[in-house]
């Protein structure tokens, strides 16, 4: 099938590769302008691009979707369908109706739950025990579109939000592949959404990161899960940010934010209900360590504080 893809980061370049592999043609690739990154800031393509390039694939990169002449150019690819996965940009209703089987998006939850920018990270905050891929057929609202195929797995209790976001996009390439191939041959019967059981994903912020440790210690290890690698859940301790990348809830009691054990099997720490284990930490500016290798080189003892985000 002729195809027009439009995605930009890890997630959607998944895709794409399955897309070729499947031996799809894609007319056009469409991603984000290149963007400032790292400490140099240098301009760095998306993973998309890279993709793209890698294949001698046609790029385009317009800062939006508004115009009429992108919307010719579009039109000039001749494409029986678009693909659209984490590409960033808004599709306004004249791009939609470009190609005359529509554009399909892969995302990353089993919709009508967590439509929107982040639903891995809200996934697994919420203590969702599934999460899964839908293929659905694109209108103008957000995510709102008619249902062609899900896809569902576990989230297990190690999950990450890297961890899962990889599962899940290899999950969305095969998906997507499937899905081409069933609606080629018109074996899709388009599942309307039920609004009402719809929840909303919002954009991940820095300050979300920030510990609470009057919630509870089950809250707390999700948090540190769902926010590994962005924006990393972090507290304060002496003076300075420490960011958890790992921990897990146990039964403990104590004061919220104290110190109940540190060793090499972790630093315990208390939480308005139960305690929370940590096991990867990192000071600011240091290298990501497991517990027991922070702890030789930095003092924590029962006792010490670690504050909460509305503590100085």
């Amino acid at each position: 099938m002729r195809l027009i893809f439009a995605g930009t980061p890890d997630f959607a370049a998944a895709a794409l590769r399955d897309l070729i592999a499947a031996g799809h043609d894609i007319g056009l690739v469409l991603t984000q302008p290149d963007r400032p990154a790292g400490r140099g800031m240098k301009l760095t393509p998306s993973a998309v691009k890279v993709v793209a390039l890698a294949h001698g694939l046609p790029l385009f990169q317009p800062a939006s979707l508004k115009d009429a002449d992108t919307w010719q150019q579009l039109h000039d690819v001749a494409a029986e369908a678009m693909v659209v996965a984490a590409y960033g940009l808004i599709l306004p209703q004249a791009v939609l109706d470009i190609p005359p089987l529509g554009c399909l998006n892969i995302h990353a939850s089993l919709l009508p739950r967590w439509r929107g920018a982040a639903p891995i990270q809200r996934a697994i905050l919420a203590g969702d025990p599934e999460t899964g891929i839908t293929i659905m057929q694109m209108d103008a609202g957000l995510d709102t579109g008619e249902m062609l195929f899900k896809h569902a797995i576990p989230i297990e209790e190690g999950d990450t939000a890297q961890t899962l976001h990889d599962k899940l996009a290899a999950l969305g390439g095969k998906a997507i592949v499937e899905a081409l191939s069933a609606l080629q041959q018109d074996q899709f019967v388009p599942e309307a959404q039920d609004d009402t059981q719809a929840t909303y994903a919002a954009k991940l912020t820095k300050e979300e990161g920030l510990v609470d440790w009057k919630k509870s210690a089950v809250e707390i290890a999700r948090a540190v899960r769902a926010y590994n690698p962005f924006p990393g859940a972090q507290t304060q301790w002496q003076g300075e940010s420490l960011k958890l990348w790992m921990a897990q809830a146990l039964d403990a009691e104590g004061e919220p934010g104290v110190v109940l054990a540190a060793d090499k099997a972790g630093i315990v720490v208390a939480c308005g209900q139960d305690a929370l284990r940590i096991t990867e930490l990192q000071r600011a500016g240091g290298k990501h360590l497991t517990a027991a290798q922070f702890l030789a080189g930095n003092e924590i003892k029962p006792g010490d504080r670690f504050l909460s985000k509305n503590q100085t």
